[in-house]
């Protein structure tokens, strides 16, 4: 799967970190630019998960169409493969409004898969998947131990909760002989050839991490426990990954009587910044992405236009 070259060239990006202010920067960007924005956050695909994925609200959605958002319901699965397709749906849609598609969250993965295409891999073999799935009900952390054997590069991008992609990485490996990172190796297009306006934003990481401190107290206060309490009670009820994604695994813990509150809290702090600290790493190791360094002082209009100060790249000329 991949993003058509004369597609891809007319996309703008604008990852970072959770908690830096992608969102309000991007909607003065679409602003200016004549754009709509198209979700790059592999959690947003979710229906009613809004607090816990700082999903956009009806307002910004009102201000500045978003797409990719909302697709499937929580106990479904989505893959990157899945994601690229809708992207270059709504993409391709946006252009012929006359618009600009401008690409806007964290999820690396997602933004490499729209950069560089997705190796799809064999079909899923269920009984191997069970068997998989057995082994970790059996020993927690077995799997990625496992793949961290196997697949280094893999292991090092996945989270150890994120179990759907460890399964699906071995189920791979089991099935080819070879890691799923040597034949995700697709590498950027040459320079010239690639989409000019990639950025992410770096901010500092005190900064940041009082940030985000301070939008998990505001995610709890604006009902995030009684947002995960309902989704656990509907028919059906959250998938596995659902389950794992950050902000909502702690939650459930808490729900189900393993911790407190506070101790839910504090550990949703601690992950968030360690999420943010992988996504980075994404970020900077990304060769097609440009960093925009920001002190976390300025307003989202003076950062967007940081964004839109950034001199063009040499030899990427229409």
């Amino acid at each position: 799967m991949q993003f058509p070259d004369d597609v891809l060239r007319r996309c703008w990006f604008l990852a970072g970190p959770t908690a830096c202010g992608k969102t309000a920067t991007s909607l003065l960007l679409a602003e200016r630019l004549g754009g709509e924005i198209v979700s790059l956050d592999s959690m947003a695909i979710y229906r009613g998960m809004d607090i816990g994925t700082a999903k956009p609200g009806l307002a910004e959605r009102e201000r500045i169409p978003h797409h990719v958002i909302d697709l499937i319901n929580p106990d479904e699965e989505f893959s990157v493969a899945d994601y690229v397709a809708a992207a270059l749906a709504s993409s391709r849609g946006i252009l012929e409004r006359g618009r600009i598609p401008i690409f806007v969250g964290g999820t690396g993965l997602y933004l490499r898969g729209v950069l560089r295409g997705v190796f799809e891999g064999p079909a899923a073999d269920q009984g191997l998947r069970k068997q998989l799935e057995a082994l970790e009900q059996a020993d927690s952390g077995s799997l990625y131990r496992r793949l961290q054997a196997v697949d280094v590069p893999t292991a090092e991008r996945l989270h150890p909760n994120d179990l759907r992609r460890i399964v699906r990485a071995l189920e791979v490996f089991e099935l080819t002989g070879e890691p799923l990172s040597a034949q995700q190796s697709q590498g950027p297009l040459p320079p010239g050839l690639r989409p000019r306006n990639v950025y992410w934003l770096a901010p500092p990481r005190d900064w940041l991490h009082d940030r985000i401190n301070r939008r998990v107290d505001e995610m709890i206060q604006s009902g995030l426990v009684e947002e995960v309490r309902d989704l656990l009670a509907a028919e059906p009820p959250l998938g596995k990954t659902a389950r794992q994604a950050l902000g909502y695994k702690e939650i459930i813990d808490h729900l189900k009587g393993e911790c407190s509150l506070l101790d839910a809290v504090e550990t949703l702090k601690t992950r968030t910044r360690q999420f943010a600290k992988r996504q980075h790493t994404w970020f900077r190791n990304l060769e097609e992405c440009r960093d925009v360094p920001i002190t976390g002082g300025e307003t989202a209009g003076e950062v967007a236009d940081l964004v839109l100060e950034q001199p063009e790249l040499p030899g990427s000329d229409e």
